[in-house]
């Protein structure tokens, strides 16, 4: 299945308002230049030194003090200096302050002192020296307050600024509502612009989805008949198939509230916070409800538990995934909260999550067949201006295995690369050439290449073509090049087949073809040169998923020895030594078969492979037409022609049947031993090791 998506900006009121980090900077200017005038006003900028009490009293019968401050909550005296006096003293006078020089000594008492200093006025009198002045200072208790608290005062407010600003940066309010839930709310007031209309393909999913809002709009219908509301959907299937756009499609359509959140969203450095975010999430859910909740990704949180190797310590992950189990179903109900999630990974969910009654069904979003394929390419080109000539279902049979963000990014591609050619329309030639971008990479022409090497590299691509077109189960033949893309001086693009199960055949087959390669060079040229790397290595995986995964090993039948769970860490082997050396004799047996089978092939074809290989050499680019005429028609029919012959069967059948009169049957009229309703049970054998559309050197 596949989507169509638009980039679309969000209403103005879904936007969440983002700090202005200009204003940010001139607060933070603004409260270090206060500080510095706070500095400036408060500081001291006088010169003091503390001595004795008999030091004070030689300084002032000198006559080198003009005048006494006498602070007596302190038991404090201060002497200004004279200059006689501060050079006496030995002050730097030339330092420029425009502060006092004093100095500053422990009084006994405040009477004392005066007496003291009377005394002393008595003495400088006689002496002809000017009287010292006294003064009685009291300290402000608002001062003093102040001095202490005002340091405290601005830590406490410079941290809770930083906070603030820290928190709305985020969007998560602050440090110290970190746990509060990140979910994106869209409501009717609200929306997205996405509705069913722009999801094209895999109609079955988006019956199951459409039922899901149909529960939520009239839930009467089905509570009447004694039926629940499914508690959840998981969206299970490849990147880029569509499953968040179709949760979008769902929040556009639905006429109650959406919230959407990411399992990352749950991760948080600090202990407990995703735990806290799952409580806060389906609180929110539950003052709203009904409504949908969407989790994204939800393997971030989701994976099965006690099969980390985390040393026995706290696992934060396992404690989400512990509360979104009690939130989904435990002790409290969720009436009317209906939970959606996303994953390409559902063999990692622990099973707890899966089970009905929190997941009740799981919507299976694989990847698009060929009529899927033609209507997300029709969505898709709603926006492009194309020639009116475009073949879209031939655009779509060249696109097998080609998701629905695939299919987006060609005719993306193909629109900028009109664009740099200053066409008005964009036409075939130019989404071929966005398909060989997308898979191969872009066309090195400035890559100096030898007559050896070319010579070389045709003879590994034609052997490629030949081998293919020669086996029942090869892949349709689309080109073949020699000219670099990428990191590949050549490749043939092939057309994969889209089966449902794959027989051992069509695995040999395939093997086979990813060595002719090596073969032809071997057969034509004598040695065997490097650029049979990735051949080789696709090659090998494929023999030992024969032999470990699909158990198709004549000395090891039936056996799979593959973890579908994810769960193997790799540390230990579900076999012995000898199963180890009996699996790799095996592994090495498959492929020199097929090896041996690929030269035996080239010598019964070498004259049908050699004009293969000049015509490359002349041209640099061949197509299916081209390797016809040397080769012949094949004699198989490809899956892909079958598929199409018998949907215009069905249309037919469909177009004749609207034609016809309807005619009313009542049920005593049907016989009920004329239905067979009869179902052979084919495990799906999984996905084999992935082979590319092109096969790059």
């Amino acid at each position: 299945m596949n989507f169509f998506q638009q980039n679309r900006s969000p209403k103005p009121g879904n936007r969440r308002k983002r700090p202005n980090f200009i204003s940010n900077v001139l607060w933070m200017y603004l409260l270090v230049a206060l500080c510095l005038v706070g500095l400036y006003y408060f500081q001291d900028s006088s010169q003091t030194r503390e001595v004795d009490w008999t030091d004070f009293e030689k300084t002032a019968l000198a006559g080198e003090i003009s005048k006494i401050y006498v602070y007596p909550q302190n038991g404090v005296a201060e002497g200004i200096l004279t200059k006689e006096g501060a050079k006496k003293l030995k002050f730097n006078t030339d330092s420029g302050l425009d502060g006092d020089m004093k100095i500053k000594t422990t009084i006994p008492s405040s009477d004392a002192v005066q007496k003291k200093i009377d005394i002393w006025n008595e003495t400088l009198k006689e002496e002809n020296k000017p009287a010292i002045v006294i003064n009685y200072q009291k300290d402000s208790e608002i001062m003093k307050l102040l001095v202490y608290l005002l340091p405290t005062a601005l830590i406490i407010f410079f941290f809770i600024f930083m906070s603030r600003r820290m928190g709305t940066g985020a969007g998560g309010g602050g440090i110290f509502n970190v746990g509060k839930s990140k979910a994106l709310v869209f409501d009717k007031n609200n929306g997205t612009n996405v509705t069913f209309k722009d999801v094209a393909g895999l109609a079955e999913a988006k019956v199951e989805i459409e039922e899901i809002v149909e529960f939520l709009k009239n839930p009467q219908r089905y509570t009447e008949l004694g039926a629940k509301i499914p508690r959840g959907a998981l969206l299970v299937g490849p990147p880029g198939t569509g499953k968040t756009l179709l949760a979008k499609a769902v929040a556009g359509e639905a006429n109650v509230p959406f919230l959407s959140m990411s399992g990352s969203d749950f991760v948080e450095m600090f202990v407990g916070v995703g735990a806290a975010r799952v409580r806060d999430l389906f609180k929110q859910a539950k003052e709203k409800a009904p409504c949908i909740v969407f989790i994204d990704e939800i393997d971030a949180v989701g994976r099965a538990r006690g099969k980390n190797p985390n040393m026995g310590s706290n696992d934060e992950r396992e404690n989400t995934l512990n509360q979104m189990l009690t939130e989904m179903d435990g002790f409290q109900s969720n009436n009317g909260v209906i939970c959606l999630a996303a994953t390409n990974r559902a063999d990692m969910l622990d099973k707890a999550l899966l089970r009905p009654g929190r997941f009740d069904r799981q919507i299976y979003v694989d990847l698009p067949e060929l009529s899927d394929r033609v209507e997300i390419f029709n969505v898709h080109l709603r926006n492009i201006k194309v020639n009116s000539h475009l073949d879209v279902e031939q655009l779509a049979r060249q696109t097998q295995g080609f998701s629905g963000a695939d299919i987006a990014n060609v005719c993306n591609e193909a629109a900028l690369i009109a664009a740099r050619n200053n066409k008005d329309a964009v036409d075939w030639d130019d989404f071929m050439a966005a398909i060989d971008r997308i898979v191969g990479g872009m066309e090195k022409k400035s890559r100096i290449i030898t007559n050896d090497e070319k010579y070389s590299i045709a003879t590994h691509e034609a052997g490629h073509a030949t081998i293919t077109w020669m086996l029942q189960y090869g892949n349709p033949l689309v080109k073949v090049t020699i000219v670099p893309r990428g990191r590949a001086l050549g490749a043939a693009w092939y057309a994969p087949e889209e089966r449902q199960i794959i027989p051992t055949q069509a695995l040999l087959d395939t093997m086979c073809g990813l060595l002719a390669g090596r073969a032809a060079e071997e057969l034509f040229t004598g040695q065997i040169g490097t650029g049979a790397s990735d051949d080789l290595e696709r090659c090998t995986k494929i023999a030992r998923s024969l032999v470990l995964v699909y158990g198709m090993s004549d000395k090891l039948p039936n056996i799979n020895y593959n973890d579908s769970s994810g769960q193997d860490m790799g540390f230990t082997k579900p076999y012995s030594e000898q199963t180890a050396e009996i699996i790799d004799s095996e592994v090495k047996r498959i492929v020199n078969e097929q090896y041996e089978r690929a030269k035996e092939i080239l010598r019964k074809y070498a004259a049908q492979h050699n004009q293969i290989r000049d015509m490359l050499i002349e041209k640099e680019v061949i197509y299916h037409d081209d390797v016809e005429k040397i080769l012949g028609k094949r004699q198989w029919k490809s899956r892909t022609d079958e598929i199409i012959e018998i949907n215009k069967k069905m249309d037919e059948e469909k177009e004749s049947s609207k034609k016809n009169k309807v005619i009313d049957i009542t049920p005593e009229e049907v016989d009920d031993n004329s239905v067979n309703n009869s179902y052979d049970d084919v495990d799906d054998p999984g996905t084999p090791p992935p082979f590319n559309p092109s096969e790059n050197k």
